[in-house]
Formats: C-alpha cells, structure tokens, sequence
C-alpha cells in the first residue's frame, strides 16, 4: 500500500458508555489524510474533533470500523507495537504546550527520542535546525517556566517534529497564544509540511489557521459534514 495516504479511517465509530447512557462521539467517518499536505479540522465543541485525532493516532480505539498508520491496521497491533508505532510515526501538539517542566527545552525535545533509543548525533543536528528554524535555538537551556506562551508553543512543536514523523497531530496549537504567534506558529507548522512531507491534522476552532490549510474537514455531531480542497491563501506567508 502506498504511504501517499498517512492515515484512512474506515467507517469509524466511537461511542462512549453503554445503554442510554451511551454517547456516540464518532459516528461512521471515512477519511483519507495524506503525506505532504495540512488537513484543518473544525466544528463546535463535541463535534468529535478531539476523538478523531485520538482514534487516527492510536490513542483511544474504535468502537466500529478500521483505523489504517502507514498502511498498518491499528486493531491488530499489540499494546507494545502500538506504543511503538506512536513514539516513531506520530508527533502531537497540545494547546497547552505539554512541557516537562523540570526538563529544559532541548531536554524536553530530545525526550521522545531517549524513549525510543540513544540520541545520535543526526538527532542533535536536526535539533539544531528546528530549532534555528523556530527561532528558539537561543532558549534551547531554558526551562518552560522562563518561556512565553509563544515560545514554548514552538519549543513542544521542535519535541513533536524531532523523531521526523510522518504524522504530526495538533489539538488547539494556536488557542493559548495572541493572534500574532499563532501565525508565526502555523507558518513553522506548514513549512514542516512542505520541507519534510508530513501529514500535518490541526483541530482549530481558528478560522486564520483554517484558510492556511490544504483541505477543511467540518464536523457535527460526530460525522463529516462538509469537506473542502482549497490553496493557501495569497495572504499566507508560508505560501
């Protein structure tokens, strides 16, 4: 199966509880996320947003239908394989940072990596370029404490792109910081996409983040309501 589809969720169903008081939060998506481009995810709050990145990245499972990382079915995957395939293939971004606050921000970026194996000296150099490119590399002994919200925004996307997954995740990466960051924030983000190929899926409730992307998945309810290719707009600087 080719890669050009990171991510295909068939038939997805997701339901919290059971009886009545069961909550479906999911309810029969179909979506393809493919390498190379940005996928915005939007719709009111309970739409399903959050679960939908859940069950794409592995961390909650399926109540019905399949979930397809890299070609690989998730449901038959062991625990230790699907911890595995989440340190190597996916990158998450969390509106409220996610930091280790005791650990400074190139301990923090190296973190996923000790997880996995011994930091080679390929890893400290990519370090240096992402964080060079996220304008931080003076920060890199910093702890998050010492840091803008802005700032460590960039230093969790550097934790996130480091292992160089082909899917990075993105809850609410522009909902804690001014307008103005949250830009500069998304440029970053989109020349990751265009400079490594990743599959960059962002939920945002921000219509400035939304305009950037390749395509807009609109949710309700629990299901795909709207679906929409677009270009950048002229407007964007990454464009």
């Amino acid at each position: 199966m080719s890669h050009a589809a990171t991510v295909i969720l068939e038939d997805v169903h997701r339901t919290y509880g059971t009886g009545a008081g069961a909550v479906p939060a999911l309810r029969g998506i179909s979506l393809t996320l493919r390498v190379g481009a940005f996928h915005a995810i939007l719709g009111p709050s309970g739409s399903g947003k959050s679960t939908l990145l859940h069950v794409a990245s592995g961390l909650d499972v399926p109540t019905r239908g399949r979930v397809l990382l890299l070609g690989r079915d998730l449901a038959v995957l062991s625990d230790a394989e699907l911890a595995r395939v989440r340190r190597r293939s996916v990158g998450f971004v969390f509106q409220f940072f996610n930091l280790v606050p005791t650990l400074t921000v190139e301990e923090n970026a190296l973190l996923p990596v000790l997880l996995d194996r011994a930091v080679t000296r390929a890893d400290r150099e990519r370090l240096d370029r992402l964080l060079g490119a996220m304008d931080i590399a003076r920060l890199r002994r910093r702890l998050p404490e010492d840091l803008s919200g802005g700032e460590r925004q960039r230093a969790a996307i550097v934790r996130a792109m480091l292992p160089a997954p082909p899917l990075v995740l993105a809850d609410e990466p522009t909902g804690s910081v001014d307008s103005a960051t949250g830009d500069a924030i998304v440029t970053h983000l989109r020349e990751q996409v265009r400079e490594q190929g990743v599959c960059l899926v962002i939920v945002t409730h921000d219509s400035r983040v939304a305009e950037a992307a390749d395509e807009i998945v609109r949710l309700h309810d629990g299901r795909i309501v709207e679906r929409t290719a677009q270009k950048p707009s002229p407007t964007d600087p990454s464009a």
